[in-house]
């Protein structure tokens, strides 16, 4: 922890040096929510979202805030390492174009349905109204990248073993749930006189309440699809190594992380329920995943289980400027020749990818730097190719 603020309510522990007013803000508000327990956490990467804070663990007693798990509940990451040592630029280049044949990318949804048992089991869908809405539409979505940060990367780490990341969410589904129980939350926030403002963005629900119950039930689904929406997508990739490699490709375990979401938890001393918005979980027993930018390394991580930060990380380097600012402000013909140089082959083709071009994000060394204190480096790889949605 860099620096501890206590003009709040509660405290606010801030893991950065420099933080946008927006997001400083935005965690006053947090400190000062009358469910708000014990403090507001802050980690490297952090930068203002929705609300809250994308960056941010928020530990509440007896309700739930769908803004602060966000939109794209249970938006994570996946990893696997192979056994390749190094991949030919132009059979690089015939694996991306494959892997681009097998998944949509962006927008695009698949045109058939895929097949049920891909889908999350062990949930009464009668009772998620939502879900059950959105199913048909979901069994398109699963398997698909998405747009916006959303990722696949080709990565070599400090040992020279080739491996495969993604980065994906639940798709329309979390946003329609995200967006629904907003909306509720909002409104029973004004019927009962919340004491919370509602231009803060922080409605909530009561956990014991029928719509407390149905919204951590929904958004617990959400994050199930998405970790078999990453899957799917893995295993496609996984089947184009394999086209490319045949039986000499091994795969170790996949890797898991999730960054949005919320969960009931045991934190000094009580039971709180844990909002982590574009934060990951960063216990003794969890290996996670923080990824650069499309220019920069990203790092397999041992947690710490640092009881300040609730036990959380970053979950990524994180933006410096917005998406407009970066399409306004940046240079093309210089983000692309950065990418050149370093012979990664990249998703920057036109001003509209600035949005996502490596001088919008953090210094990811200087993110890890701040939180040597949450996790230990496992291990560190390099970009070598890149899809965006």
């Amino acid at each position: 922890m860099l620096k501890e603020l206590k003009t709040e309510k509660l405290p606010i522990k801030l893991w950065l040096d420099d933080i946008e007013d927006g997001a400083l803000e935005q965690a006053k508000n947090l400190a000062n929510h009358p469910y708000a327990f014990k403090h507001i956490a802050l980690m490297p990467d952090c930068h203002q979202g929705f609300g809250m804070p994308i960056g941010g663990v928020l530990a509440t007693k007896e309700v739930i805030i769908p803004n602060a798990v966000g939109v794209d509940i249970g938006c994570g990451m996946c990893a696997v390492q192979t056994n390749i040592e190094e991949i030919p630029r132009d059979k690089l280049k015939q694996i991306l174009s494959d892997i681009r044949m097998l998944i949509p990318l962006g927008f695009k949804h698949h045109k058939t349905q895929q097949a049920e048992e891909l889908m999350p089991s062990g949930y009464n869908l009668d009772k998620m109204p939502v879900i059950r809405r959105e199913y048909d539409s979901a069994r398109r979505q699963i398997g698909t990248l998405g747009g916006g940060n959303h990722f696949i990367e080709i990565q070599q780490s400090n040992d020279n073993k080739i491996w495969i990341m993604v980065h994906s969410g639940s798709r329309n589904l979390g946003k329609q749930v995200a967006d629904y129980y907003n909306r509720m939350a909002v409104d029973l926030n004004e019927k009962m006189k919340s004491p919370v403002p509602k231009s803060v963005q922080l409605a909530y629900l009561h956990l014991d309440s029928e719509q407390g119950i149905q919204y951590f039930n929904e958004m617990n689904y959400c994050v199930d699809f998405a970790l078999a929406n990453r899957k799917l997508m893995m295993e496609r990739i996984v089947s184009v190594f394999q086209d490319h490699y045949k039986a000499s490709v091994k795969f170790a375990p996949i890797i898991n992380i999730a960054h949005n979401y919320a969960s009931k938890e045991q934190h000094f001393g009580r039971e709180v329920i844990i909002h982590r918005k574009g934060a990951t979980k960063a216990d003794k027993k969890t290996t996670g995943i923080i990824p650069g930018s499309q220019g920069t390394n990203s790092y397999i991580v041992k947690g710490k289980g640092n009881k300040d930060s609730f036990e959380s990380c970053s979950h990524g380097a994180g933006r410096v400027m917005g998406r407009k600012e970066a399409i306004r402000s940046l240079d093309l013909k210089k983000e692309i020749n950065y990418l050149n140089e370093k012979g990664i082959i990249h998703s920057i083709r036109n001003a509209n990818d600035l949005e996502e071009a490596s001088s919008a994000y953090k210094n990811i060394d200087e993110v890890m730097k701040n939180q040597q204190d949450l996790v230990d480096v496992l291990v560190e790889l390099k970009p070598l190719a890149v899809i965006k949605g």
